[in-house]
């Protein structure tokens, strides 16, 4: 994951209002999504019959990996904001961190693009996903290729690519992001495109192209119910990429502006742009509440026990 000029970021007069604020703002956020993930993850458990449709299964997926995040990626920027230094500052806990963030990062970002084209399929072809074969290749391979490429592909340029180890600054998050690839222009722009970049082009025009083949599909074929079920699945989908869009395009686009231009936004993407990222696996397991209607009735009826009771008495 290339953030984009960001490793050339050096902050020499820590910011500890700035750092207090975000630290606040992450552990505000983290512990309610790890308690909701819990479960929806438990709802699933003891509702395995829902985990029978392709969009649950792939949804499960991404939360799994989003799950990953939020119990082994974020205490890093937390823990950097709440003491304003790398700890322990080392090359191994640097290298743990870049791997950990990158990888997942863009883990997310590929099955985000992959649910977003699967949807199509979802939505208007069925049929495909009842032949065993097809649904492996088509729904399967897809998801598990967007978890093993980008791991396969961190482990090569953040682990394995030569490296002395004296290049981490322990006074910026992420130990500045100075990774020894980045060094090899070619790899550091495939990096950019390939796993930024390119992701995020694919869930938008999928979305896109999603909306407008559902709106087509009603005026073509004015069939209520079905275009019902349509837009539901559609907005539902909507409702998820829209948060990744929201995250990531503010540090794509100021990437390009700075390649393109001599402008240089290092300061506040150090200090705003590149935190927005965080959203995405943040708020990922609240946006994950509209496409899950029935755990939405399961978790309102344990909230809600003396209600339950009441229209069981009345009931009687």
């Amino acid at each position: 994951m290339n953030t984009s000029s960001t490793s050339s970021l050096s902050i020499e007069n820590p910011k500890p209002v700035l750092y207090q604020i975000k630290f606040t703002i992450l552990i505000t956020l983290q512990i309610p999504a790890i308690l909701l993930t819990i479960c929806i993850f438990l709802f699933f458990v003891l509702h395995r019959n829902k985990l029978k449709t392709p969009q649950n299964q792939s949804l499960l997926i991404l939360l799994i990996t989003n799950s990953i995040r939020l119990l082994v990626t974020v205490p890093m920027p937390i823990d950097f904001y709440r003491r304003g230094y790398i700890f322990p500052a080392t090359s191994a806990y640097c290298t743990s961190w870049t791997f950990g963030e990158y990888s997942l990062a863009v883990i997310g970002e590929y099955l985000m693009a992959t649910i977003s084209m699967q949807r199509h399929a979802i939505i208007f072809h069925p049929n495909i996903f009842q032949i065993r074969m097809k649904f492996l290749i088509f729904f399967y391979f897809p998801l598990i290729f967007s978890v093993a490429y980008p791991t396969i592909f961190y482990i090569y340029a953040v682990i394995l690519y030569p490296c002395d180890g004296t290049e981490w600054d322990y006074t910026i998050i992420a130990c500045g992001y100075m990774n020894c690839y980045y060094q090899n222009k070619i790899l550091a722009i495939f990096d950019w495109i390939v796993h930024n970049i390119l992701p995020i082009i694919i869930i938008i025009l999928a979305n896109i192209a999603l909306i407008i083949r559902v709106i087509a599909g009603k005026c073509r074929r004015h069939q209520i119910v079905s275009w019902r079920k349509q837009k539901d699945m559609t907005l539902q989908l909507l409702s998820i990429s829209s948060l990744f869009v929201i995250a990531w395009s503010p540090t794509i686009i100021v990437g390009l502006i700075q390649q393109a231009t001599s402008i240089n936004f290092a300061d506040i993407q150090a200090a705003f742009i590149t935190d927005l990222i965080f959203l995405s696996y943040l708020l990922l397991p609240w946006v994950c509440l509209g496409p899950l209607p029935e755990f939405r009735k399961w978790i309102w009826k344990y909230l809600h026990p003396r209600r339950r009771r009441h229209t069981t008495v009345a009931s009687q």
